[in-house]
């Protein structure tokens, strides 16, 4: 068993920003924080936030995805302005592939969805594996079919409008509706 109190303690900096508009969740969350031992700094807004990079740029961040001023990757960004070797998880009730890949191409080391508890949050920032982490999948979903979920998916939230699904896609119409005639891939 790893022993994450022991990981943070050893740790040469402690410093964390905690970003999230739901005040009551980010209180608990920053308080379960500081009991591993790290110094949190509370943030409710986008603009408080890179605020509070301006002033003291931390080594660890915890950040919301979506804010009622903005998108935490505004603050990614700071983050990344001041200190390029903070470690950065992003947290979001909104998960999809799309966010994940936007955030990690931001600067985010892991990205979790809501709710989440301390312990996941400080596995990601560290980047622990556990035996209790999810193994690799023995047989993946293969490129294609990643594709044709994520395409099925757009034309679900656009409510099955092909012209909306294809610009939101960036791709032709007449194309569009090829693929989506056509079975899914395996």
């Amino acid at each position: 068993m790893y022993d994450l109190g022991a990981a943070v303690s050893a740790l040469p900096e402690k410093t964390l920003l905690l970003l999230d508009d739901d005040a009551i969740l980010c209180r608990r969350l920053g308080r379960a924080l500081d009991g591993f031992g790290f110094s949190t700094t509370l943030a409710g807004s986008v603009a408080e936030a890179v605020e509070a990079v301006r002033a003291a740029a931390p080594a660890f961040a915890v950040l919301d995805l979506r804010l009622e001023d903005g998108s935490g990757l505004k603050v990614v960004q700071a983050i990344r302005e001041r200190r390029p070797d903070a470690r950065i998880v992003m947290l979001t009730g909104y998960g999809n592939i799309a966010t994940a890949v936007a955030a990690v191409r931001a600067g985010a080391v892991d990205y979790l969805a809501k709710p989440a508890d301390a312990e996941d949050v400080v596995r990601a920032m560290l980047g622990v594996l556990t035996s209790d982490s999810p193994a690799p999948p023995e047989n993946p979903m293969s490129a294609d079919r990643v594709r044709w979920e994520h395409i099925q998916r757009v034309y679900e939230l656009c409510a099955r409008n092909v012209s909306e699904t294809a610009r939101r896609l960036g791709m032709h119409r007449r194309t569009l509706q090829r693929i989506l005639a056509k079975r899914a891939p395996r």
